[in-house]
């Protein structure tokens, strides 16, 4: 039995988004993960102004530095370390999305023009795969810090 050319053509094209379909869910995990570190950046951000605010009023009511003053300038310099951090997070998750969506058009590129794409979507799903771990190892760095600085909070409420 022969098949038709416009079922043939409708058999690959079923097929390609077939394969595009994993990747179009981890680019939804990803997606996710971005989610999560944009509103950790933005708390993180929210926080700083506000110890910005604590510094500004005590510079203007003492002109001096005090103890609390100091221990403000610390946070904030501690705050100004996990947004770098988060910020390459996003980094890296943002470029996970981007091989991510290489690998897809390379998947229908390749049979559109007929070319051999192993190498180009095996290259891009490993740097994605790279990079994802690079921002997850990145994120749990924040989660460090994050506890790092509630336990200095604690410790200088206690003195």
């Amino acid at each position: 039995m022969i098949i038709p050319h416009s079922e043939m053509v409708v058999t690959t094209i079923s097929t390609l988004i077939q394969l595009s379909v994993a990747p179009v869910f981890l680019l939804a995990g990803v997606a996710g993960l971005l989610n999560v570190f944009t509103s950790r950046l933005t708390r993180s951000i929210d926080k700083l102004e506000k110890i910005d605010a604590q510094i500004n009023k005590h510079e203007q009511q003492d002109g001096a530095c005090d103890q609390e003053s100091e221990f403000l300038q610390k946070r904030r310099n501690f705050l100004i370390k996990r947004m770098k951090n988060i910020n390459f997070a996003i980094f890296f998750a943002t470029a996970t999305g981007l091989m991510v969506a290489l690998v897809i058009i390379s998947v229908f590129f390749s049979s559109l023009f007929d070319f051999n794409s192993e190498l180009p979507i095996s290259l891009s799903f490993i740097f994605a795969m790279v990079f994802l771990i690079i921002s997850l190892i990145l994120f749990l760095r924040e989660i460090y810090f994050t506890n790092l600085s509630i336990n200095l909070k604690k410790v200088s409420t206690h003195t």
